[in-house]
């Protein structure tokens, strides 16, 4: 018999954390993603966070900064990142797609101390130069409380994708 695992939960920086607080959080993040709110975005990151989107032959185990990546930011980069897609110089971005993201399955796991674990499903919907992509796959966080909230300190984004179709980009924030 295995034990029961509460992910509902975790005991965190001498307090209990709740999965609607977890959820809250995730759901404002889509909605500040989906407006284009880079500015806002970059204030949910500790210092020195990392946002990682691991290729789409990624195992669990690999390290996406060994085995490739589509995005292996450190804090340098990703503060580049969101300079760069606040710019007229992301052509790509040019005017910004329309993008509409759908976050469920949350569940949470304890890490140490101050920090825990967040997984959760996604899917986001681009619509871009009249083609429409569906992205799918799995988040992998480690969030930090803050006092107004929670900050990352990894944000990690796992396709579902076997690959992805020839000129799909990942210009925007999966």
């Amino acid at each position: 018999m295995t034990a029961t695992v509460n992910r509902g939960s975790v005991h965190c920086a001498g307090r209990t954390i709740g999965r609607p607080e977890v959820e809250d959080f995730l759901y404002d993040e889509a909605d500040i993603l989906d407006h284009w709110n880079y500015d806002a975005w970059l204030a949910l990151f500790e210092p020195g966070a990392r946002y990682e989107i691991p290729t789409t032959d990624h195992r669990p185990g690999w390290s996406p900064h060994e085995t490739g990546s589509f995005v292996d930011d450190d804090w340098d980069l990703l503060l580049a990142r969101v300079k760069r897609l606040k710019s007229r110089k992301a052509h790509a971005e040019n005017p910004h797609s329309r993008t509409h993201r759908l976050v469920s399955n949350v569940r949470l796991f304890a890490v140490d101390e101050d920090s825990f674990r967040a997984t959760a499903s996604f899917v986001v919907h681009r619509a871009r130069d009249g083609h429409f992509d569906a992205y799918v796959g799995w988040y992998e966080h480690v969030l930090v409380p803050s006092e107004d909230g929670f900050r990352f300190r990894l944000r990690r984004s796992v396709l579902g994708h076997e690959s992805l179709a020839a000129g799909a980009r990942l210009s925007f924030i999966l």
